[in-house]
């Protein structure tokens, strides 16, 4: 299959893995590789179609993005905003020694903007509240059930893109729940994709105006907004509010305590325009309270005849 190749040079010493790193949904994901070198590989679908994108860096800090199938073109437009590179840093100030010391740990990370609403929105409705070993796992099922092979080089290595915006509201409620995904997030996923056609539109819409139309889809509120508008839009300000372990995780990093939302809101608020890049370095950085027991067991929204 016929491939496009397309040479960029960041303005900054980018950190590859750190910025597409977190495009990824967890172990396992199929539409996610990094290859021992380094090299990154994703599955997409994007508005023409399904592509294989395969990025690397190559001769000094030039990055090398090779696309296959009817979307490559696509992809390889959105690569320079996929990398960071509509990031604005501007007025971003570092009020407590972790952040300094995080900023300056991962300097070459910035945050995202893969302009595909879609993407990012589903994943995130099927992690709500669950852990993310259950969330990985539904998503996991679903991509592998409902979604293609990636074209060209990508499929050949074991690549997958996620179903179309058609497929997945047509997916029946009681395969949904084979994956694991009880009948409230999937009620939330199928409204969101049969009203993708408005919600990619956000990528032209003010903060606000993103913010307001994604949660007047019923099951999409604050905090799956923030994932969405932080990935898919390149918010630097979309704070995961509603997510217990970003506010206890920040609230230990900067103050020893754990903190709730109401904390994490005050915490953040000399960083209004760049409280999600807060979020993100201190992530990177590794901030996290001490565990104090075993992890949580996962769960299971099958009924009897689908145990």
């Amino acid at each position: 299959m016929d491939f496009s190749v397309r040479l960029w040079t960041p303005g900054w010493p980018l950190d590859l893995f750190a910025v597409v790193g977190g495009l990824s949904r967890g172990r396992g994901d199929p539409t996610f590789r990094r290859e021992p070198d380094g090299t990154i590989w994703r599955g997409i679908r994007t508005p023409q179609g399904a592509s294989a994108l395969r990025l690397r860096l190559v001769a000094g800090p030039s990055v090398e993005a090779t696309a296959w199938g009817p979307g490559a073109d696509w992809v390889l437009a959105s690569v320079p905003a996929m990398l960071g590179d509509l990031d604005d840093t501007t007025g971003f100030v570092a009020h407590h020694p972790q952040v300094a010391e995080a900023a300056r740990r991962f300097r070459g990370w910035r945050v995202p903007r893969t302009g595909l609403v879609l993407e990012a929105l589903i994943p995130a409705i099927i992690a709500q509240k669950v852990t993310g070993q259950e969330a990985g796992g539904s998503y996991r099922t679903l991509v592998h059930r409902y979604g293609e092979r990636a074209p060209g080089e990508g499929g050949a290595r074991g690549l997958w893109v996620v179903p179309s915006a058609g497929a997945w509201a047509r997916i029946p409620s009681w395969e949904w729940l084979r994956a694991g995904v009880d009948g409230a997030r999937s009620a939330a996923a199928v409204r969101a994709a049969g009203a993708a056609g408005r919600l990619e539109q956000c990528v032209d819409l003010t903060r606000d105006e993103a913010d307001r139309r994604l949660r007047a889809i019923p099951g999409i509120g604050v905090w799956t907004a923030a994932e969405v508008r932080h990935t898919a839009l390149g918010d630097p300000d979309a704070v995961s509010f509603g997510d217990y372990h970003v506010a206890r995780s920040i609230g230990w990093a900067l103050t020893g305590t754990e903190v709730d939302d109401d904390d994490l809101a005050t915490l953040l608020e000399p960083y209004a325009g760049h409280r999600y890049r807060v979020q993100g370095l201190l992530k990177l950085a590794g901030a996290a309270p001490p565990r104090h027991g075993p992890r949580m067991a996962a769960r299971t929204h099958l009924p009897h005849q689908f145990r």
